[in-house]
């Protein structure tokens, strides 16, 4: 798909969306008006600090809130007591600690004249290329736990979702209805600029002709690499799972099982959500899933966080947006774009080996 200028990129209307079946605590408005730099950085946390060299101990210029962008000028090698990333980001008013910010980039899309066709209906699998982009609810009630418990649900940079109806809202914007095939059934309403669709090719298996492959997740260094026969041919900084349990103390409850699993299914993207009390999470349009494990232990993408070479996650294997496609292609068996999902019987697929060193 073409892209255009930042001057030609279509922007909801308060008065269009206000219009929308939305919930009644949702308010949606236009689309911001983020920084004009090749790499940004999206805040991923509640607060974070803006500091004057990149040191948690120096002084604090101001405080960002999540959802803030800012530009990503440069990553340096900085200081924070009792943290194992130490990366900072340069921007504009100064460092930021890496971990806290989404890599992101802000490249609006021209819409699509038409959906395609696919074995379901009109539809397309498409990814959000924006650091953020706000989205109304077009069938109540809201079902998805983010959207029942958010006051301005929005989705984010490089999420993937469903998208199966197109249409204008009289003054020249363009609109895209998405929602997601492996998930609760919310149908959402969100600016077409914002996302590009996904071609067939760029989904295509990589080193298909290979049959002996395996993916070796260390637990230790927390990377993972894949191998062809004895060739390591692609690695990757991960999120394994954490080592403690709801109330901090240590535990195995959400380590990442260990030894060797087959991939036994793959989905373009998956809604992923658990609903234990403090320790819950619900995570929409997770792009390039592979699962290995039969309760839902994945490696998949991911933009809640920038802190890869650290245990972050619940049991899955969290991998930056780049590398989980990546993996995704090579990995056997193969997916076809429509319908974006495939589930193999036993023996499975690639081995994944989980080690602790």
């Amino acid at each position: 798909m073409k892209q255009f200028s930042r001057r030609d990129f279509l922007k909801f209307k308060g008065t269009y969306l206000a219009g929308l079946y939305l919930s009644t605590r949702v308010k949606a408005s236009p689309m911001y008006d983020f920084p004009q730099a090749e790499r940004l950085g999206r805040v991923v946390v509640p607060r974070v600090e803006v500091n004057t060299r990149p040191d948690a101990g120096s002084q604090t210029m101001e405080f960002l809130m999540q959802d803030a962008v800012v530009p990503w000028y440069r990553e340096v090698v900085g200081v924070h007591s009792n943290r194992i990333n130490q990366r900072w980001v340069e921007s504009a008013d100064g460092f930021i600690y890496a971990p806290s910010l989404q890599p992101v980039q802000d490249i609006p899309n021209r819409r699509v004249e038409s959906i395609p066709q696919s074995l379901r209906g009109p539809g397309m699998w498409a990814e959000v290329t924006v650091p953020w982009v706000e989205v109304v609810l077009d069938n109540l009630p809201a079902r998805a736990p983010w959207l029942i418990n958010s006051s301005n649900p929005r989705l984010y940079y490089s999420q993937i979702l469903w998208v199966d109806k197109v249409r204008e809202d009289g003054e020249g914007n363009f609109l895209y209805r998405v929602n997601e095939q492996f998930g609760f059934g919310d149908k959402l309403w969100a600016d077409a600029a914002a996302f590009r669709p996904l071609t067939e090719n760029e989904i295509s298996p990589l080193s298909a002709e290979v049959e002996d492959k395996r993916v070796v997740v260390n637990i230790q260094r927390q990377s993972l690499s894949c191998f062809e026969q004895d060739r390591e041919v692609y690695y990757c900084r991960v999120s394994t799972g954490v080592k403690f349990d709801v109330e901090g103390n240590p535990s195995d409850e959400w380590s990442t099982p260990r030894g060797p699993h087959p991939v036994w299914r793959k989905l373009i993207s998956l809604h992923m959500v658990s609903g234990t009390t403090g320790g819950g999470w619900d995570l929409p349009g997770l792009g390039w899933t592979s699962l290995f494990v039969g309760n839902g232990v994945a490696i998949h993408s991911t933009f809640w966080h920038n802190d890869f070479g650290v245990p972050r996650s619940r049991g899955c294997v969290n991998a930056p947006p780049k590398d989980a496609k990546w993996i995704f292609r090579w990995l056997a068996p193969v997916v076809p774009y429509d319908p974006g999902d495939v589930t193999v019987t036993m023996p499975g697929g690639t081995i994944i080996e989980v080690v602790d060193a």
